[in-house]
């Protein structure tokens, strides 16, 4: 699916973006470096701008590109663990065409789901600086502006969680945070009609230990489909 111009001249700039020098020098070093079973690879690089349906009523906000998974590929959870833990559910649930995602130039389609994250560019030890999410927020600000048929938000982990209610700040719709607790599979009602759908993030650190299952995960985007499909 072709991407509306507004959204073609958005990632445009993400991928442009030079506003951290932190993540610009570790961004570039990875991706010279690589890893051994990537040796071959020619990384990306660069922030990774989203991906998916421009229409789609699920929207999934993730953390930040990992170092050898999007930083490599270009493309959200593509080619890392959390990946190859996600894309199978999203199969399952209708959302996907297919369960893998390797290169951007694999032929994977999603269909009435977007992907984006707080952060574009991979940090070191997967943690942003605020600074550098403050950084990364007006591109999160129009994107989540432009898609105008989203529904529902899932929030992978508490990163996105909050980059999604300090968007609401922003916009005026939540005076604070307060009395919005992350946890897995909560939910909230929100001011501007949509709805706020928690997750654990697919972390190696989660899935690996089962605080998040492939269960657990199901039912997460089973909910985000039946709250897309009310009213």
């Amino acid at each position: 699916m072709s991407a509306p111009n507004w959204l073609k001249v958005l990632n445009a700039e993400v991928v442009g973006c030079t506003l951290c020098p932190r993540l610009v020098a570790y961004r570039e070093q990875i991706a010279r470096e690589k890893r051994r079973a990537y040796r071959e690879w020619d990384y990306w690089g660069k922030p990774v701008p989203g991906f998916g349906d421009p229409n789609a009523r699920v929207l999934v906000l993730g953390l930040a590109p990992g170092a050898h998974g999007s930083n490599r590929t270009g493309r959200p959870f593509t080619g890392d663990a959390s990946g190859n833990f996600m894309y199978p559910v999203l199969y399952e649930t209708g959302f996907a065409n297919q369960p893998t995602a390797t290169d951007r130039d694999d032929g994977l389609v999603l269909t009435d789901l977007y992907m984006t994250a707080a952060g574009r560019c991979a940090p070191p030890d997967n943690k942003p600086l605020p600074q550098e999410l403050a950084n990364c927020a007006p591109f999160l600000d129009r994107e989540l502006d432009g898609l105008k048929k989203v529904k529902v938000i899932v929030a992978l982990g508490k990163i996105g969680f909050d980059a999604y209610l300090n968007f609401l700040k922003r916009r005026e719709l939540v005076a604070s945070k307060k009395g919005y607790v992350f946890k897995h599979a909560v939910s909230y009602d929100l001011r501007n009609g949509k709805i706020l759908l928690a997750s654990y993030h697919p972390s190696n650190q989660n899935t690996n230990t089962g605080k998040l299952t492939r269960g657990m995960f199901v039912e997460i985007f089973q909910e985000a489909r039946r709250l897309a499909e009310c009213g």
